[in-house]
């Protein structure tokens, strides 16, 4: 039995190229890039050509990259970082109702230190008002956060034209992004958009788990939240992680040195997807904007999102692993939490289909042949499940 792997917003594979670089790294030049000897210099060199990697995709110079344990990490690296600086201007920071728990877990955070933060609702795509958001804007607000790609649904947030609403009215006021679903799907030139701190995660990019990147622009000044021996210009304490630095470098490089020919392929695989699924009796598609899958370049291309009616997403989860195909029944930063999701919450979704809503994710390894094979296994599998559940 093939295994069929639909849960890349959750980890992907790591390259086998990235892999082996890595080993070597760790192997051959293992030394510590702070020594001032012929193996620190050599550990030194692999992070400046990850930092030229980075620059070069995200169209920024390399003093602009800071290496991070992950797209968590990043996350609050720049909105505590961010927050502390600016605490004596305004206390006032505003985010989505659709946040990954990594920024809502740290505005929480934030507002019991005394911070007040307004939360953006969303219509039924997922997708932020601009207006509400101009309205949200005030003297005292010193934070926006908006997510590039919702982890669940994949609806993708008007980031550029946010960030011109955020200078114009707020220009002291710092725009973060939360691009770890976004970075290698889609091009993104922060400097250029108009973002100002932006985090990524290597291990959704076909890098190693344990290792991210933030975006911090110039001019942009954060507290530091890790004290120690003044790595990274003193904002980011700590060895870095040579290793996964090297190896997430790598992974993405590769991917946008195909980005077009995998995005073009990605996209036609999920509008291919949803026709068919659509066809399940009470099988309802969401993230989706009014245009339907003949708009699908306004979602991101390897997310989607079905409610299955009268059949729990566990359910129908357990019954797609016993035929080696793995999806999500959420985000798997929360898959353990009893609540329900928060952005199916925002975007309406009826109480019902709560609990009945599973996550295929795809990446560049997908095939046709793993869709149809998941399609046939969705077509077989839900109404037998739905019988059982009505006895």
């Amino acid at each position: 039995m093939k295994e069929i792997y639909l849960d890349n917003s959750a980890t992907t594979r790591v390259f086998d190229e990235a892999a082996s670089y890595m080993c070597r790294v760790m192997t051959s030049d293992y030394g510590n890039p702070s020594s001032m000897h012929h193996m620190g210099v050599k550990a030194e060199k692999y992070l400046r050509e990850a930092s030229g990697i980075f620059s070069n995709i995200l169209g920024c110079s390399e003093k602009n990259i800071y290496y991070t344990s992950g797209g968590t990490e990043s996350d609050n690296m720049a909105l505590i970082g961010a927050a502390r600086a600016f605490e004596r201007r305004g206390k006032k920071i505003v985010t989505t109702a659709i946040e990954h728990p990594a920024v809502t877990g740290t505005m929480k955070y934030l507002e019991k230190e005394g911070f007040e933060v307004t939360y953006l609702g969303t219509d039924k795509s997922g997708r932020i008002s601009l207006e509400e958001l101009e309205n949200a804007l005030t003297e005292d607000t010193i934070l926006v956060s908006v997510m590039h790609t919702n982890n669940e649904i994949g609806s993708l947030q008007p980031v550029e034209e946010a960030a011109k609403i955020i200078k114009n009215k707020c220009k002291d006021c710092y725009f973060h992004v939360d691009a770890v679903q976004g970075f290698g799907k889609a091009r993104i030139l922060p400097s250029k958009t108009g973002i100002d701190l932006m985090s990524i995660s290597s291990h959704k990019i076909h890098g190693p788990k344990g290792c991210g990147v933030l975006y911090v622009g110039d001019d942009v000044r954060l507290v530091p939240t890790v004290y120690g021996g003044g790595q990274q210009k003193g904002l980011r304490s700590g060895t870095e992680n040579v290793p996964g630095i090297a190896g997430m470098a790598l992974a993405a490089k590769m991917l946008y040195e195909k980005y077009d020919e995998d995005v073009t392929r990605l996209y036609e695989l999920k509008k291919y997807f949803i026709e068919k699924s659509s066809q399940i009796d009470g099988v309802s598609v969401n993230g989706l904007t009014a245009g339907g899958t003949d708009a699908i370049r306004e979602t991101a291309p390897h997310i989607i999102s079905l409610s299955v009616k009268d059949v729990r997403a566990e359910v129908l989860l357990h019954a797609l692993e016993d035929r080696g195909i793995y999806v999500s029944a959420g985000s798997a930063c929360s898959t353990h939490k009893r609540t329900p999701s928060a952005t199916l919450t925002a975007i309406g979704l009826d109480r019902n289909l709560l609990e009945s809503t599973i996550r295929l994710s795809m990446s560049v390894f997908t095939t046709k042949e793993d869709m149809d094979n998941t399609l046939n296994a969705l077509g077989e599998l839900i109404p037998a499940l739905r019988r059982f559940t009505r006895r």
